[in-house]
């Protein structure tokens, strides 16, 4: 009798040490899988997490486009730089899909390969790039660049994690192309709306990137209505400043750094 009863308390012992075994398992692989689902808000301003503007052309053309194998090789050399997100400017080439393609096939050749993408939106005004840009107007190209982007992020949602709507799009130095506030004001609700119908991640981050005068530290032709709107529509600022040069372009700045040399050589002689 002491022997079956030791042979059953062994068996029960085996059983649910079996059993904690399998359920440590499943809660290492749900811990697993919740880790690898990040969203913005765990990677924006987190210092584990580098970002860097990026762009995979090796040619001085954007008519010859970089190759999947030319791309995965980037991302390997950023992905040992410490780099994982990368920023992109426009949906209108090949770059932008073919980048993200290649950041899923890595993905799927190592599960510990982390790799995100704040996809960038180009945004137009009418005839821009053109002698007479009309900038109370937008281009008929920005809803496909809109739309692309709605696709791409859906088609890829483990990795675009921010859709940004234009790029320095505001500010009154880009004369070629500048919208008003109110055309990105419009394309940010767009998307907000898509996200709040379940037609976009809810976790996706809505954003402009933008110079710092154009988020309203320029004059008072930039303090404006739709500007204040954008503010509250956006889910986080992406703002640009540069140390050297800022808002307009400054030739004299040019011309004294050429002075400055001349009167270093002088000193020498």
């Amino acid at each position: 009798m002491r022997s079956i009863i030791q042979i059953f308390m062994v068996t029960a012992i085996l059983v649910a040490h079996h059993s904690c075994k399998e359920q440590r398992i499943k809660e290492e692989q749900k811990q697993s899988q919740t880790k690898r689902e990040v969203t913005a808000k765990d990677i924006l301003g987190n210092p584990d997490y580098l970002a860097i503007s990026y762009g995979g052309y090796r040619e001085i053309t954007r008519k010859i486009q970089p190759t999947i194998n030319e791309l995965k090789e980037d991302m390997k050399i950023l992905s040992a730089m410490g780099i994982k997100i990368v920023r992109t400017y426009n949906v209108q080439f090949q770059q932008a899909s073919n980048l993200l393609k290649a950041i899923d096939e890595l993905k799927k050749e190592d599960s510990a390969f982390e790799m995100y993408v704040m996809l960038g939106a180009w945004i137009d005004c009418k005839d821009a790039w053109t002698a007479n840009p009309d900038h109370d107007g937008e281009s008929d190209q920005n809803i496909g660049e809109i739309s692309r982007s709605v696709a791409l992020t859906n088609q890829y949602p483990d990795i675009v994690k921010i859709i940004a709507v234009g790029n320095e799009a505001m500010v009154k130095w880009a004369w070629s192309y500048y919208v008003r506030p109110g055309v990105i004001l419009k394309w940010v609700n767009h998307l907000q709306h898509l996200k709040n119908e379940g037609k976009l991640p809810k976790d996706l981050w809505i954003t402009s990137s933008d110079n710092f005068a154009s988020w309203g530290g320029g004059s008072n032709e930039y303090h404006v209505e739709d500007l204040e709107s954008l503010w509250n529509a956006v889910d986080y600022v992406s703002m640009h400043t540069y140390p050297m040069h800022d808002t307009h372009h400054n030739p004299i700045f040019l011309g004294n750094k050429r002075r400055r040399g001349k009167a270093v050589q002088n000193r020498k002689k």
